[in-house]
């Protein structure tokens, strides 16, 4: 940290407040917060006292805590099914024996994990990192050696550094906090599900919620000192039923904010499990999809984000290979770098500095990542050409340095992970456009109709809402039971050729919470076929007499 000299404390604070990333809140600084100054005090010991005799001693060290404050509930047709609140610390402790070119990360000396207690006895905190440190330790010494055995096993050499380095941040923002009425959310979930008992032939109509507020401490050997804190609300509305052909038919609808602001309200839930039900009941009723199908199809942004997530996000993680591997990274872009992979009128972007669009928070916004490197934007593709990855502190081949994703699911290792991936059309076209011009491909290739997917769903992006549009009139027509047959990267490079000016956000909460913003989607052809769904028989008499209340 910036020394502040007496006489020149007032100017030094103008720079702190000007060059961190923000400033340090009143009542929130380290000398106030009893786990941060226990995580500081340990290390402090252990960069002192921590070596085996004739051992290395550590070149690197950090503390991940990771306290958790989440109320989770769910009601089915209008009961209850949980409701429970929990509230727990995650260790995890980092220990590097070697040095930056070649170190202990491997097999067991990856890092050790541990529950600490709640609460602000600053020596049973030390206590358990006390533990985990020791463990850790003596976990990377055996890794290194294991580590350098296998390494004269293999021909090839390690280009590159193992750990890169970085210039220790220092960051303490806010601690996040969760504020909400929990009596009147389970009253919400209960009036929101009983929906369900409208229809007689719903099985399934639950509504549930997910509030957390996780506030993030790092501290490392080498300086960095960060605390982040950040707030997660998600509802879920799901549903299911049967078709009188016995096909199992599922539709689910997640919000998720990270600004309790956004929550919607009593009448705004009411109104989207409605139209989750209304939807369950239009596909009950709707004719199987033909099949086979191959021709143009064109998404909403709410489809092309699970694509996207999946084919373009999963692998523009810079993941360093396995001992011997001459790859690049891992995954289908591991060698294309420089290479076209998407259309050249679509870019990439990943940037967790952008904390809202149009009016929609993005839960992949941080201002520093779980390694204590300043969060960055980085260019991923560029007008169709891949040039770059999200990278951690682990370098890979001509990615020697962090990039400022470095980032942890609770209680585990950090790795390089998506914040907010932001595709983005040089050509946007609005949706009328879109529709045209998918029109227009279908008539050229004598279509009697095409395909519009609204929403996916597992497994592998099958649509969960599908409609046929007609050529003659443009009218849609839901149909039910399709999958895709070539969904693949090879058609994100090959056959997509428009895109819209729209950008829908999903907000992901699973393992790392993370934003894909995409717009609508034309792809010149795709297969559509008859998906080979399991079709179980419905129940032999009628469900009991139910009235929503």
């Amino acid at each position: 940290m910036i020394r502040i000299m007496a006489r020149l404390a007032a100017v030094v604070l103008l720079l702190q407040l000007g060059t961190m990333l923000h400033a340090q809140q009143a009542g929130d600084d380290k000398s106030d917060d009893p786990l941060l100054r226990a995580m500081q005090q340990e290390m402090e010991r252990s960069k002192a006292r921590l070596k085996l005799p004739d051992m290395p001693a550590p070149f690197y060290i950090d503390y991940q805590v990771s306290d958790i404050d989440s109320q989770s509930a769910a009601a089915t047709l209008g009961a209850m099914q949980n409701d429970l609140h929990t509230h727990m610390r995650l260790l995890w402790v980092v220990v590097r024996v070697g040095d930056y070119k070649q170190d202990s990360f491997y097999q067991r000396g990856v890092g050790m994990s541990d529950a600490i207690p709640l609460g602000d006895d600053e020596m049973a905190l030390r206590h358990s990192m006390w533990l985990a440190t020791d463990q850790a330790y003596k976990a990377a010494v055996e890794a290194l050696t294991a580590k350098q055995a296998r390494l004269k096993q293999l021909a090839t050499e390690q280009p590159m550094d193992d750990f890169a380095r970085a210039e220790p941040v220092h960051f303490l923002g806010p601690l996040a906090r969760l504020d909400y009425d929990a009596k009147a959310w389970t009253d919400l979930l209960k009036s929101a599900s009983a929906l369900g008992k409208r229809d007689p032939q719903i099985e399934a109509s639950q509504v549930s919620l997910e509030f957390q507020a996780v506030n993030r401490y790092f501290v490392s050997s080498e300086g960095a000192v960060t605390r982040r804190g950040q707030t997660l609300y998600q509802l879920v509305i799901f549903g299911s039923t049967q078709a009188s052909d016995g096909m199992r038919l599922e539709r689910g609808r997640d919000y998720t904010f990270s600004d309790r602001k956004e929550l919607p309200t009593k009448e705004e839930l009411l109104a989207r499990t409605e139209r989750v039900l209304v939807t369950l009941k239009d596909l009950r009723n709707a004719p199987v999809v033909e099949e086979e199908y191959r021709g143009p199809v064109m998404m909403s942004g709410d489809a092309a984000t699970d694509v996207f997530a999946d084919l373009i996000g999963q692998n523009v993680l810079g993941l360093k290979p396995a001992l011997g591997e001459p790859a690049r990274t891992r995954g289908a872009f591991a060698s294309s770098y420089k290479i076209r992979v998407l259309p050249d009128f679509l870019s990439v972007v990943d940037d967790p500095g952008q904390a809202s669009l149009d009016g929609h928070s993005l839960l992949g916004f941080y201002e520093v990542d779980d390694q204590g490197v300043k969060a960055m934007r980085v260019p991923v593709i560029d007008k169709g050409i891949l040039v770059n990855y999200v990278l951690g502190r682990t370098p890979i081949r001509d990615f020697p340095t962090s990039n400022g994703h470095g980032r942890a699911r609770l209680g585990t290792t950090s790795g390089p992970s998506l914040g907010n991936l932001i595709v983005s059309s040089s050509t946007p076209l609005s949706r009328e456009e879109l529709k045209k011009k998918l029109l227009e491909r279908c008539k050229e290739r004598g279509l009697e109709y095409g395909y519009f997917a609204d929403t996916l769903g597992p497994p592998q992006r099958s649509p969960r809402l599908l409609y046929k549009v007609w050529v003659k009139d443009g009218r849609e027509e839901l149909v039910r039971g399709a999958t895709f047959g070539d969904l693949d990267i090879r058609s994100l490079r090959s056959d997509l050729i428009a895109a819209g000016g729209d950008a829908y956000v999903d907000n992901q909460i699973m393992n790392i919470p993370h934003s894909i913003v995409s717009p609508s989607i034309l792809f010149e052809e795709l297969e559509i076929k008859r998906a080979n769904k399991q079709k179980d028989k419905l129940p032999e008499y009628p469900p009991p007499v139910m009235a929503a209340k």
